[in-house]
C-alpha cells in the first residue's frame, strides 16, 4: 500500500500546518491517500500579510521576468508529471490517462502565459488633441484570492494562477477540501522555479471558514471562484457589498441536440465522451440530449453500447475506462437523482441507481418529462437524460429553457442548422459535432445565466482582463 501524501499551507513561501485531516482513496476507501492541515482564519490572514507584502515589488518586475518564472514553473511540472497524476488518480478518482491529460493542461496553461510575458499590455489611440498620443496599460490589482473546485485539483489552480501572477498580482488559494495534493505540487513548482515568498499562498479548509476568511478581507481586491452556484452567488453577494471584484464559474446543466440529419454512431460517441468522460463530473460534461424522432432508436441503441464501455474502477488499474465516484456525498446525489427520475416514470435503458462502493456505472435514461429534476438539475455524474422533441425549432427552444447557460452542442450534417443553433442557443461555450466537454487553452472559456457572474471570462488572453485595470495616458509631444 503506497503511503499517504502529505499536503501543506503555503504561506511566505513556508510549508506549514499540522497534516493531520485524512482524505481516503475513493477508489479503495481503506485506503488514506493524502493528509493536509485544517486551516483557521489566522492562516488566511497570514497568507494575504504576505501576499500584500510581497506584491509590489513582483508587479515592479519586467512581464518577461515574470514569465520566464511560470516557464520554469512549466518545465518542473513536465519533470515532475508522472507523479503529479498518480497522486491526483488517488485523491480524486479520475483514470491515469484523464489526470495525465490534466496535468499536461496545466503545464501548457503556464508555457501559454508564460510566453504571453513577452506580448503587449495596451494599445496606442489616435488623440484628437495636436501634438498627442493617447495609449493605455495594464496595472495588476493586488491581491486576489482564488476558490478552486476538486474536479480539476490542478488546472482550474493554474489556469486561474498563471494570469494572475503574470499580471503582477499576488494569488491567496483556497482548493477543494478533498483535493489539497495537487495544489500542493503547483506550490512545489512554482516556489523551485523561483517565485519569491508571497506571491502565491495556498490554505486548506472548510470554504466556510478559509474561503469566507478570503472573501471578506478588504485587502483582497478581487475573488475568481469555481463551484456551485449556490455557493457563487453567496460570494458575489459578498463582493459586491465592498466593491470587490468578482470572477464566477458556476454550475451547468449542459445540452446536446440531436438531429435526423446525424450519424448516429457518431452522435452516440459525441455524447458518452461528453457524458461518461470524467466520470461526469465535469461543469461541462453533457447531462441532458434532445432527439428527433427519425434517428432516436438507432441513437439509443448506439449510446448503449458505448454507455456499456464505460466500466468503473481503479483509475491506476490498466484498462480502466471511467474513474470513481470523487465522494460519498456526491455518489448519494447520482443515486438520488436517478430513484427519483424513475420513481417519476423515467426508464432506465442503461445502468440503475445502485453503487459498488465507489463504482457507479453511467445511467441513461429515456421517457423524461421536460420538467423532471434529472433534466433541470445540476448532478455532477455520469447519467444523461434522453428528451423527444419533434423538429429542430422546438429542440433548440427546449435546450434553451434553462437557467444554466455554460455548455451546448449540436449533432447535424446540416451547416444551415449548425450556424443557425451556434447564433442562437444560449451558451458561452458551443459545440457542433463535438462533446460539450473538452476545452482549448488559448481561448475564452465561461457561461451565461446562473453558470456565470457574466463579467470576465477565464483563459486564453482575456483572462488577463480579469486580473488588471485599465489606464489611459495622454502625451503630450511639444
Amino acid at each position: 500500500m503506497t503511503s499517504p501524501a502529505t499536503a501543506k499551507h503555503l504561506i511566505n513561501g513556508e510549508f506549514l500546518g499540522e497534516s493531520n485531516k485524512e482524505r481516503y482513496n475513493p477508489a479503495r476507501p481503506s485506503n488514506v491517500a493524502v493528509l493536509s492541515p485544517i486551516g483557521t482564519p489566522t492562516d488566511v490572514d497570514d497568507a494575504i500579510s504576505a501576499a500584500v507584502k510581497a506584491q509590489r515589488a513582483w508587479a515592479a518586475k519586467s512581464a518577461p521576468a515574470r514569465g520566464a518564472v511560470l516557464l520554469k514553473a512549466a518545465q518542473l511540472l513536465t519533470e515532475r508529471k508522472s507523479r503529479i497524476a498518480e497522486d491526483l488518480v488517488r485523491e480524486e478518482g479520475k483514470t491515469l490517462t484523464e489526470a495525465l491529460g490534466e496535468v499536461g493542461r496545466a503545464i501548457g496553461v503556464f508555457q501559454f502565459f508564460g510566453s504571453l510575458g513577452w506580448g503587449s499590455s495596451g494599445t496606442i489611440y489616435p488623440s484628437s488633441m495636436p501634438n498627442t498620443t493617447v495609449w493605455t496599460r495594464r496595472e495588476p490589482l493586488g491581491v486576489v484570492g482564488l476558490i478552486t473546485p476538486w474536479n480539476f485539483p490542478i488546472a482550474i489552480p493554474s489556469w486561474k494562477t498563471a494570469p494572475a501572477l503574470l499580471s503582477g498580482n499576488a494569488v491567496v488559494l483556497k482548493p477543494a477540501e478533498i483535493t489539497p495534493m495537487s495544489t500542493t505540487h503547483l506550490g512545489n513548482a512554482l516556489q523551485d522555479a523561483g517565485l519569491p515568498p508571497g506571491l502565491f499562498n495556498i490554505v486548506h479548509g472548510r470554504g466556510s471558514v478559509v474561503g469566507d476568511a478570503i472573501a471578506n478581507d478588504s485587502r483582497v481586491a478581487a475573488l475568481s471562484f469555481t463551484g456551485s452556484t449556490q455557493v457563487g452567488l453567496s460570494l458575489q453577494q459578498t463582493l459586491n457589498a465592498r466593491r470587490a471584484r468578482a470572477q464566477l464559474e458556476m454550475g451547468g446543466k449542459n445540452g446536446v441536440l440531436v438531429l435526423d440529419d446525424s450519424d448516429p454512431h457518431k452522435a452516440a460517441q459525441v455524447v458518452a465522451a461528453g457524458a461518461f468522460g470524467l466520470t461526469g463530473q465535469a461543469c461541462t460534461a453533457t447531462s441532458r440530449v434532445y432527439v428527433t424522432p427519425g434517428i432516436r432508436q438507432a441513437f439509443l441503441d448506439e449510446l448503449e453500447n458505448l454507455a456499456s464501455e464505460y466500466q468503473p474502477g481503479d483509475g491506476l488499474d490498466e484498462g480502466t475506462r471511467m474513474g470513481v465516484v470523487v465522494s460519498e456525498s456526491q455518489l448519494e446525489q447520482d443515486i438520488t437523482a436517478v430513484q427519483e427520475a424513475v420513481e417519476s416514470g423515467a426508464k432506465l435503458v442503461r445502468g440503475s441507481a445502485e453503487a459498488d462502493g465507489m463504482k457507479f456505472n453511467p445511467v441513461v435514461a429515456t421517457d423524461v418529462e421536460h420538467d423532471a429534476p434529472i433534466a433541470t438539475d445540476e448532478i455532477f455524474g455520469p447519467i444523461v437524460a434522453v428528451l423527444d422533441v419533434s423538429d429542430y425549432e422546438t429542440g433548440l427552444d427546449a435546450l434553451n429553457n434553462s437557467r444554466y447557460g455554460l455548455t451546448a452542442g449540436i449533432c447535424t450534417d446540416s451547416l444551415a442548422h449548425s450556424t443557425d443553433f451556434a447564433t442562437r442557443v444560449q451558451a458561452g461555450v458551443v459545440k457542433v459535432n463535438r462533446a460539450t466537454s473538452g476545452l482549448d487553452l488559448h481561448v475564452p472559456f465561461g457561461g451565461i445565466k446562473d453558470s456565470s457572474s457574466n463579467t470576465f471570462r477565464e483563459q486564453g488572453h482575456t483572462a488577463m482582463d480579469f486580473y488588471t485595470w485599465e489606464k489611459t495616458i495622454y502625451t503630450g509631444l511639444e
